[in-house]
């Protein structure tokens, strides 16, 4: 099993209509525009299989005058071009002949769906089913030869043996041979050239000896190595397929059509990426939303686990915003698009996903690095034991043998293996834990954080004002409620959503902005807003902490309400884990001080700053890091986004502002805080098990080289050891499943939890 990827171009039938060059207009119409005249579009590259193959892509791309940005992704074999075409003369067909050009592979684009995974899958199956058949026969006729069969004998079951491993070393081998002969035809090597050169030297000296009437000839080890190799490739792939359960499963839900309602109420099918914006279509009783929109008519209940990560059903009206990918469960809905396929919540979720495995980390780069060098090195170094052993020994078949070992065991698989395996199951596990991120170098930055400053509103708090004191008669409590009904002012809304008695009828509201509200009724004029505005000359009693809603009527005070920004569900039990963690916290704040303080004396956060500008929290992250401090910064807000750019790492939660979302490493989706311990346990130990691959992976090298140079690993050995080292990497990665949820001191959360109960049933 080579460090190649299982996906190489070898294949797939890339002769075929669905896997040919694709024309200048699929890929215009494929592009996604990110505005400015900035485009992104994605290529699948399945030849892509080593360090050797990005650079050489990435540098190709990067040439040409339209690219701003190309990564390339191994895993999923994805390309991903950002390019600029301000005067509409850019041609993205240049992207695949810059490609074909540095690589010799092809290039089409790429559709994220499963079905070449499963290809392939199929492909790998049936290759080794035939080298294992091929395998089993030529043992058996190698039992008659190492029973002492006589020279005519042994020739003809050589021969018979050289004809059943040929067509086998063909079928089976296509997937190292012609890797290998596109990187050579191109001027360089890649991991499948010792792989193709080791199997063919084997047959040719086999071979070789048949000719001559030899004693001993090796198509048995020879087949059974191909044979090894094949099933640590599809090993490999299953388990690489495993690693990326989520994106895929991302990927599969994805409807493939909709029913689209046409301008004369007619209804037709049509696939998913003919869906425009602003196109009006229907979804039926359970079925999944195919593209983000908009309910225009219908009222239903959906499941939004995908979106929030909760399970309960949520009602859904007319006006009310739907994300792709969530399911309707109890009626039909007609939704207007608000974007296209490529540019749905489902599809940033999975590019999002995508990302973080692909990035450029630190571990990343040093991996790649070592598997460009990997080739030549190796190379030289089969050729010197050759010569050593057949100068020293006298013996050339013996070196030639030995060599074989030393060109098969030497290579690096664990080593290619090693980061990205972690890095898109650490990916799936935090999606799983309703956290995105954008790339792998995110969780290495996390996994080095040792400090965190959060934003209060909207981080540390819900941004939503929660009632905590209500004064007044019960009368007049019920009118205050029937005024709050008539606004779509926070305040307004926590006031009318707290009183659970009836309401007086209520005509005639008049609502005065950044005041309150005015209603002329028989007893006189009824104020509902500031204490100013309701009661001219009083003053605002504790200010400093609370919110505050006075009712007034002939400006005499009847009613007052003291409202108070709510903790997210579990921001006191998520800090206390950190604290106990050691992590210094801080809140970096643009609200009032009083509300700042109040904040952080309910959290036990005793660093605190507030009436912080945007450019006094990046000032704030600057000090920090200049005493040598690694910040999380966690905010919400636009003023913020300097901030998250400016720290160490970042995250922000699924309701922050667009530019806020975009400047963050990470995005949490659900509604409590825990994500971002949950994100920090990840990262830490997606970084050890990390290192505990490279260990593995240098380890084996350290091991496994000198045995092979010394003569005692056959082929099949090397075979045997270099898969197993592969799989030993992935294994290890797959423990991060395993990892257990973060907690925080038994008896500690327990004071803690009544003290959130208190708080609950104050509010």
């Amino acid at each position: 099993m080579s460090c190649c990827a299982p996906g190489t171009e070898a294949a797939l039938d890339l002769s075929s209509p669905a896997y040919g060059a694709p024309s200048r207009e699929e890929l215009l119409l494929a592009r996604r525009d990110l505005g400015e005249d900035r485009y992104q579009t994605d290529l699948s590259v399945p030849g892509v299989h080593c360090g050797a193959c990005i650079a050489s892509i990435e540098q190709a791309l990067r040439q040409l005058p339209a690219v701003e940005k190309a990564r390339v992704n191994l895993s999923t074999r994805r390309v991903s071009i950002i390019w600029r075409n301000a005067e509409d003369v850019a041609d993205p067909v240049a992207f695949v002949e810059a490609i074909r050009s540095a690589t010799g592979y092809s290039a089409h684009l790429f559709s994220g769906d499963a079905e070449e995974s499963d290809r392939l899958r199929m492909q790998l199956i049936r290759s080794v089913a035939v080298t294992g058949f091929a395998s089993a026969n030529i043992m058996l006729l190698s039992v008659s030869v190492w029973s002492g069969a006589e020279a005519s004998t042994r020739d003809l079951f050589h021969w018979i043996s050289a004809f059943i491993a040929a067509p086998a070393l063909i079928y089976g081998g296509r997937f190292f041979y012609r890797s290998a002969w596109q990187a050579l035809r191109h001027g360089r090597t890649n991991m499948d050239v010792p792989i193709a050169l080791a199997i063919t030297l084997s047959y040719a000296v086999s071979l070789w000896e048949t000719v001559q009437h030899g004693e001993h000839a090796w198509f048995d080890a020879t087949v059974s190595l191909l044979f090894f190799l094949l099933i640590g490739r599809t090993l490999d792939h299953v388990m690489r397929d495993r690693a990326r359960s989520a994106i895929t499963g991302l990927a599969r839900l994805a409807p493939r059509g909709a029913m689209v309602v046409l301008d004369d109420d007619s209804r037709e099918y049509r696939p998913v990426e003919e869906i425009a914006s602003g196109d009006r279509f229907a979804v039926a009783v359970g079925d999944r939303v195919p593209v983000d929109g908009m309910v225009i008519s219908g009222m239903s209940d959906l499941d939004l686990s995908i979106v929030t990560g909760e399970s309960a059903p949520q009602p859904v009206r007319p006006g009310v915003a739907v994300q792709a990918g969530v399911i309707n469960l109890t009626g039909s809905l007609i939704l207007r698009a608000t974007a296209t396929v490529h540019q749905s919540f489902l599809a940033e979720v999975i590019a999002l996903m995508e990302a973080a495995e692909g990035g450029r980390a630190q571990y990343r780069r040093i991996a790649d690095r070592a598997a460009t060098i990997y080739s030549p090195v190796v190379h030289l170094l089969a050729l010197l034991t050759f010569l050593g052993w057949g100068m020293l020994g006298g013996d050339w078949k013996q070196a030639m043998l030995i060599a074989i070992s030393v060109l098969i065991i030497t290579c690096p698989c664990a080593l290619g293996l090693a980061v990205p395996v972690v890095q898109v199951v650490a990916a799936g596990k935090l999606f799983q834990s309703g956290i995105m991120v954008k790339d792998g170098s995110a969780m290495e930055r996390l996994a080095e954080a040792d400090t965190i400053a959060f934003d209060k509103t909207g981080t540390l708090t819900v941004g939503r004002p929660v009632l905590i004191e209500a004064e007044g008669d019960p009368e007049f409590q019920a009118l205050a409620a029937a005024i709050a009904a008539h606004s779509r002012h926070p305040l307004s809304r926590a006031l009318a959503a707290s009183h659970h008695g009836p309401t007086p009828a209520i005509e005639g509201v008049r609502e005065i902005a950044g005041e309150g509200m005015a209603v002329d009724t028989p007893a006189g004029e009824v104020r509902l807003g500031r204490r100013a505005f309701a009661c001219a000359g009083s003053t605002t009693r504790d200010a400093d902490v609370a919110s505050e809603v006075v009712l007034a009527v002939g400006g005499e005070e009847k009613a007052r309400f003291a409202f108070r920004d709510a903790l997210r569900p579990d921001a006191k039990r998520v800090v206390l884990s950190l604290h106990q963690q050691g992590f210094p916290l801080s809140i970096l704040s643009g609200d009032r001080a009083a509300a700042v303080r109040d904040a952080a004396d309910r959290l036990c956060i005793e660093a605190w700053t507030a009436d912080v500008s945007p450019q006094g929290k990046t000032e704030a992250l600057e000090r920090l890091r200049a005493a040598g401090r690694h910040v999380l910064m966690v905010g919400d807000g636009i003023n913020d986004a300097p901030a998250l750019s400016a720290a160490h790492v970042s995250m922000a939660p699924a309701t922050a502002a667009d530019i806020g979302r975009r400047a963050a490493d990470f995005v949490f989706l659900r509604e409590g805080l825990e994500p971002v311990q949950t994100a920090i346990a990840v990262s830490r130990t997606a970084a050890r098990l990390i290192r505990e691959n490279f260990a593995l992976a240098v380890g084996y090298n350290v091991i496994a080289v000198p045995v092979a140079i010394a003569g005692y690993a056959t082929p099949l050995v090397a075979a045997v050891a270099m898969s197993t080292s592969s799989l030993i990497v992935v294994v290890n990665a797959l423990r991060l499943n395993r990892m257990a949820r973060p907690t925080t001191d038994a008896a500690q959360t327990q004071r803690l939890g009544v003290q959130t109960a208190a708080e609950a049933s104050l509010a």
